[in-house]
């Protein structure tokens, strides 16, 4: 969670973790989202689009469920810690991105988990 969705936030979150050469950002029309450097694909909700088939395989490629799932994965996860301190919330964030991107508790995970990071937080999470 960040404090404000400017644009230069939003494009420097972005631009910092999303590998631009194999990705492409499903987003909606938001105007922070304008001008991206990276792979980039939109529904416009003011329209009444919710999802959208680009190549006409029947799949609905565009959408943008799957940021908003995980914000209510991320939440339920949340929910029985009862309120965590702002200053310890990336904490919580990266133990939940860890078991979801593990998708099962493992040795490895636990020592991953356990062992300090070299790096510090990143400052949009400050």
């Amino acid at each position: 969670m960040v404090g404000h969705s400017d644009k230069a936030t939003c494009q420097g979150i972005l631009g910092e973790a999303v590998p631009g050469d194999a990705t492409i950002v499903y987003s909606d029309e938001y105007r922070s989202y304008h001008g991206l450097d990276l792979p980039h694909a939109t529904v416009n909700h003011g329209q009444h689009e919710w999802a959208r088939d680009d190549d006409g395989d029947g799949v609905r490629e565009v959408h943008c469920n799957t940021c908003e799932g995980t914000g209510a994965g991320l939440r339920t996860f949340l929910r029985p810690f009862r309120g965590v301190h702002k200053a310890y919330l990336y904490l919580y964030v990266a133990t939940y991105e860890a078991l979801v991107n593990a998708k099962r508790v493992s040795p490895a995970l636990i020592c991953r988990m356990c062992r300090p990071s070299k790096q510090p937080p990143h400052a949009y999470w400050t």
